[in-house]
């Protein structure tokens, strides 16, 4: 199959959405389609209805083992070696990165800016990810994201990050988007950073936007009188969240722990969208970096020295090499 030429360059969709906000530049701002609804109580094929009630109050949802451990374990090791860091010598861990963000926020909270390596797309490909996503859309024509990974490291003076609580797209324009987190390794120490929302937030946005000021900040609220949760995961665990709902990275503020996350979602695949298809082809192709406003890329362009990663039968649709 023809797929597009490696010295292609083009911005990820219409005149770069992403230019200005945090979200993911690989897919849209907002599918066309809604968030499925289970108005005829649809059957569900990874989650169970204990977990659905959950998703629909919460806004976020738990998959548990959606991939094996020792197929996480494996990209784990990797980014330590992609970071040319060690696990066991925390004098490696500071290294200053090779690139700043654009959201100085994101400075110091460990986002590693890899995207195309094969272990990635491995677990990006692995059924029961797919699955998952498919229960919350309601359809197996997904897209996958291409997004980085985290190597999240203890507060130290000179690398300090605040834990701030963010949207990644203004929830007033209601973003038919989700987002994911597949956890590498466990995080079940609150004290070690990893992802942080508020559901309460998430429930009682149309009254309390009621309260806030006319001119606030659409994507960082004020979470005053607001418990922030705590979400813990174990290594292999996949994390899906709407994105109305608020949340960020944590501090982490143990000794020597370190959080080890790939940020993974899906949203409706966008066929009829040939830029933005050709796009994401080239960006497996060539190995090109993701760049937003959230997304430095990796000046080194480390990535393009590995082989193009190989996609199963599901990853070539799931990028949209192939159409569904």
């Amino acid at each position: 199959m023809k797929t597009t030429d490696t010295t292609m360059t083009i911005t990820p969709g219409p005149e770069n959405a992403h230019k200005e906000i945090p979200g993911n530049p690989s897919t849209a701002k907002t599918s066309s389609i809604r968030l499925n609804e289970r108005k005829n109580n649809e059957p569900l094929h990874i989650l169970n209805e204990a977990d659905w009630k959950f998703w629909v109050e919460n806004g976020y949802v738990i998959i548990k083992n959606a991939v094996p451990k020792e197929q996480v374990a494996k990209l784990a090791a990797y980014l330590w070696q992609y970071e040319g860091k060690d696990a066991d010598n925390i004098e490696t861990w500071y290294k200053r990165p090779n690139a700043q963000m654009q959201m100085t926020e994101l400075n110091n909270t460990g986002m590693v800016e890899i995207y195309n390596q094969q272990l990635m797309w491995d677990n990006r490909q692995y059924p029961k990810v797919h699955a998952a996503f498919a229960d919350i859309w309601g359809t197996e024509k997904l897209w996958v994201t291409i997004d980085r990974a985290n190597l999240n490291f203890p507060l130290k003076p000179g690398f300090e990050y605040k834990g701030f609580i963010h949207w990644d797209y203004d929830p007033e324009t209601r973003p038919q988007n989700v987002q994911g987190v597949l956890a590498l390794a466990d995080q079940t120490d609150e004290t070690m950073g990893g992802f942080q929302c508020i559901p309460e937030l998430y429930r009682t946005y149309d009254t309390w936007k009621l309260t806030q000021p006319a001119d606030r900040d659409h994507y960082k609220p004020d979470t005053t009188g607001f418990e922030i949760e705590k979400v813990k995961l174990e290594a292999g665990d996949l994390l899906i969240f709407n994105s109305l709902q608020p949340h960020g990275i944590r501090p982490n503020t143990s000794n020597n722990k370190v959080r080890i996350a790939q940020y993974i979602a899906m949203m409706p695949a966008q066929e009829d969208n040939e830029e933005l298809r050709q796009w994401r082809i080239n960006s497996w192709q060539s190995r090109e970096a993701m760049q937003g406003y959230a997304f430095p890329g990796d000046p080194m362009e480390r990535e393009k020295q590995n082989p193009v990663a190989e996609l199963s039968d599901l990853g070539k649709k799931l990028l949209g090499l192939e159409r569904w």
